[in-house]
């Protein structure tokens, strides 16, 4: 697929580091992508916008504490500058909603979207609110910036365009599209450090393959992420009591 072909999805990052941008981006699929304008990347410089000589950014907080807090006036500042910017504010925080797979979707299905990092102690309250900024977190972890977390966002949404990864076979069977973790994987050689690959992948029986693929998908999901398998069996227990419902319902 060629930049012609689709719509470029526009990522704007405001950072105080710049220079940490596309890296790990640039490279490989994201990298190609990058080149052929599948996708865009502007990262702006917060400090750019702060008035004084001496660019400060930061400032001491209010009702005491260590560390220092980004200034609302300078943040919003930079927000207004890419007003024309298409797609939702996202601050990245360990306080926001834990970013998942769904919303890495929903992100891909936008033009675009603004991804502010924070620093020192965090941002001033008064621009998340009145810009109504969504928070984000990679997990329950504290990183010295946003950006880490910023280029691991980019790069969830990123493969997911269309024309990134190529077949849309290899984006269903991955972990979280179902509710569940990953199967095993194998490739040659078919014997290694003595261990084998299990016949069932080289047996040919595809229905066999795709049946011991969802076991040990459920295997693993049970046993590594309860609270996943919890909602997976939450849903497979609505869908089934639909279809209950669809075989069962008669005409007044």
């Amino acid at each position: 697929m060629t930049a012609a072909e689709t719509t470029t999805w526009r990522a704007t990052v405001l950072t105080l580091f710049p220079d940490m941008f596309p890296g790990p981006l640039g490279l490989s699929l994201a990298g190609k992508a990058l080149s052929a304008g599948i996708w865009s990347l502007k990262a702006l410089d917060i400090r750019e916008f702060a008035r004084d000589k001496h660019r400060s950014v930061d400032d001491t907080p209010f009702g005491g504490g260590s560390g220092m807090v980004m200034r609302p006036d300078v943040v919003d500042a930079a927000l207004a500058s890419i007003e024309d910017q298409p797609g939702p504010r996202i601050y990245l925080s360990p306080r926001g909603r834990r970013f998942d797979q769904a919303r890495a979707r929903a992100l891909a299905a936008e033009p675009g979207a603004v991804l502010l990092c924070g620093r020192y102690e965090g941002l001033d309250e008064r621009v998340i609110v009145a810009r109504g900024l969504e928070e984000l977190s990679l997990g329950d972890f504290v990183l010295s910036g946003g950006e880490p977390a910023a280029i691991a966002v980019m790069d969830a949404v990123v493969r997911l365009l269309p024309g990134v990864l190529g077949a849309a076979e290899t984006l269903a069977e991955e972990s979280f599209e179902e509710g569940l973790l990953e199967y095993p994987l194998y490739t040659q050689p078919r014997e290694w450090n003595g261990m084998a690959v299990p016949e069932v992948l080289t047996s040919g029986h595809h229905a066999n393959v795709r049946a011991w693929r969802r076991g040990e998908a459920e295997r693993i999901t049970r046993e590594r992420r309860p609270d996943l398998w919890a909602l997976y069996r939450a849903k497979c227990g609505q869908a089934a009591g639909a279809a209950d419902g669809e075989d069962t319902e008669t005409t007044p």
